[in-house]
C-alpha cells in the first residue's frame, strides 16, 4: 500500500523522492528533515508525528495543515491503518 499510495513522492531512503524520507517518521517533528523540500505550513506546524496525526493528515492533508504541499489523500481507513502500520516498523539505521 505504501508503494501503491506513497511511493511516487516517498521514500524510506534519504535523497531518494522529491518529498522526504519516512524511515523513522513515528516520533518526528514534521518538517524536520534536513535538506528536503517543506512547505513553510509544514514546517511551522509543530506537528510530532504519531498514529492519530498520520491518520488525520493521510485523510485530509490540507485540512490539517493548510498550505501543505501534500496533495494526495487516502481517504479509504483501511489503506490509511495499513500505510501506518508499515510505517511504524521502518526504523532508521545510523544512516537516516
Amino acid at each position: 500500500m505504501f508503494r501503491q499510495r506513497c511511493g511516487a513522492c516517498h521514500s524510506m531512503d534519504p535523497g531518494q523522492k522529491s518529498g522526504p524520507h519516512l524511515t523513522g517518521v513515528i516520533g518526528r517533528t514534521a518538517g524536520s528533515i534536513e535538506g528536503a523540500r517543506y512547505s513553510a505550513p509544514m514546517r511551522a506546524s509543530g506537528i510530532i508525528w504519531d498514529k492519530a496525526t498520520l491518520d488525520t493528515f493521510l485523510a485530509a492533508p490540507r485540512r490539517l495543515i493548510p498550505g501543505t504541499t501534500m496533495t494526495v489523500a487516502v481517504p479509504d481507513a483501511t489503506q490509511r491503518a495499513a500505510i501506518i502500520t508499515y510505517l511504524e516498523g521502518q526504523q532508521p539505521t545510523a544512516n537516516n
